[in-house]
């Protein structure tokens, strides 16, 4: 099935978050170090996707743009809302967390490289090596973030599988109108652009900024436009 891989890491999210609702009896003592150090690997992982690119002048004018973008249809207010529409459904009993743990995990969970490249695999080569891969790296991530958000990590397993088998879906289409080399630069932009995010993501969970990260999301679209634009013209 062309979309096990994709439906395989969206699980992986949601069991991982379950199991993380039967650990939130750990000390708050302990949860806020293990975020901590959680948010010390999101920003390492951040950086290390950052460096790899090798035109920092469009992820930059990415992120200005796409930024600019989310501020303006103020995109992290709305998923915020539908965060606190599914906590007053769900009756989350950590009042308040669900929506930050949705988009918190929904950005941590589709950006970066291997959503991208995992799905273009599957749809391409009918592989899911890359995405299972990154389903046991999610599946640990989500039981932490769970005990300190709640619901809205499990809730972000389903925007998880429906980018992924978005992208899967609409693979074979984009290979037939752009060229592969173009789809490569698309991918090493992407890694960029959601290396900041991640960077922002992590410095958040650190306490140290309190950037408007869901606001950053369209510039993860605008990279691949941008590469896209300039390749053609």
């Amino acid at each position: 099935m062309i979309l096990t891989g994709a439906f395989v890491n969206g699980m992986a999210i949601i069991i991982g978050g379950l199991l993380g609702l039967v650990f939130t009896f750990i000390p708050d003592a302990i949860k806020d170090s293990i975020m901590k150090i959680q948010g010390l690997i999101i920003v390492t992982l951040g950086i290390q996707m950052v460096v790899q690119t090798e035109d920092i002048i469009i992820t930059l004018l990415s992120l200005i743009v796409g930024v600019v973008i989310g501020e303006t249809i103020r995109l992290e207010e709305a998923l915020n809302r539908f965060g606190h529409w599914m906590e007053f459904k769900l009756g989350d009993k950590h009042a308040g967390n669900l929506s930050q743990g949705f988009v918190s995990g929904t950005l941590v969970f589709i950006v970066g490289a291997m959503a991208i490249v995992g799905g273009l695999d599957a749809g391409l080569r009918g592989s899911n090596e890359v995405l299972f891969t990154k389903a046991i790296m999610d599946f640990f991530i989500a039981i932490v973030m769970t005990t300190t958000y709640g619901l809205g990590v499990i809730i972000s397993g389903v925007p998880t599988f429906l980018y992924e088998s978005g992208i899967i879906l609409s693979a074979q289409q984009i290979a037939r109108v752009i060229p592969e080399f173009i789809l490569d630069e698309m991918i090493d932009q992407v890694t960029s652009t959601g290396g900041v995010i991640l960077l922002a993501i992590g410095l958040n969970m650190l306490n140290v900024t309190h950037m408007r990260v869901g606001n950053m999301i369209p510039a993860i679209f605008t990279a691949m436009i941008m590469v896209y634009l300039l390749n053609i013209f």
